[in-house]
């Protein structure tokens, strides 16, 4: 995928970000293809590609369980702040989809032993936000995302690569 974005520029020379769901990990590039950085993150607990219709509109806990995906496809980032007053990074306004430092208020849900985990599947917990270690958020995103804008790329697991991505071609192997 990261080639595809340098090969097309689909980046417009932004810094950018591939969310890998099925494995439950994210990468982020600096403008110029470089890695700046892996890690495992938390996302929406629902298997899917797409945002409910309105999602964005209603309460948490109107919510249900099936409807809490974290949707594919190309995003435009945009730094802001959450109703805490926290600072996120947006990746999708309307259906308020964004990346932003794990919190582990609720013992019960074991955010931060999620993380840890080496199963993909203990990490799908969220409503459809990307929860990221709080370091990596600080190091890593905050600097590349917390001031301008960028590209997620998150991948799909329900539908195929070009369903989503329309122009994307693998990179062929010489």
């Amino acid at each position: 995928m990261a080639t595809w974005v340098m090969d097309t520029r689909d980046h417009r020379g932004m810094p950018f970000v591939i969310v890998d769901k099925q494995h439950v990990r994210v990468f982020v590039f600096k403008p110029d293809g470089t890695l700046d950085g892996a890690t495992p993150a938390l996302m929406g607990s629902a298997v899917g590609d797409d945002s409910v219709h309105g999602i964005g509109e209603r309460e948490m806990s109107a919510i249900l369980p099936h409807e809490r995906t974290t949707p594919a496809g190309r995003f435009v980032t945009q730094p802001g702040t959450n109703s805490f007053g926290e600072d996120i990074v947006w990746v999708d306004y309307e259906a308020a989809v964004s990346m932003h430092r794990v919190r582990a208020k609720e013992p019960r849900e074991r955010r931060l032993e999620r993380l840890a985990s080496p199963t993909p599947k203990d990490n799908r917990i969220s409503f459809g936000c990307i929860n990221l270690p709080v370091a990596f958020y600080e190091d890593v995103v905050k600097p590349a995302l917390g001031a301008r804008r960028g590209v997620v790329y998150i991948l799909p697991e329900t539908r195929p690569m070009q369903a989503v991505f329309e122009t994307f071609r693998p990179a062929s192997k010489s």
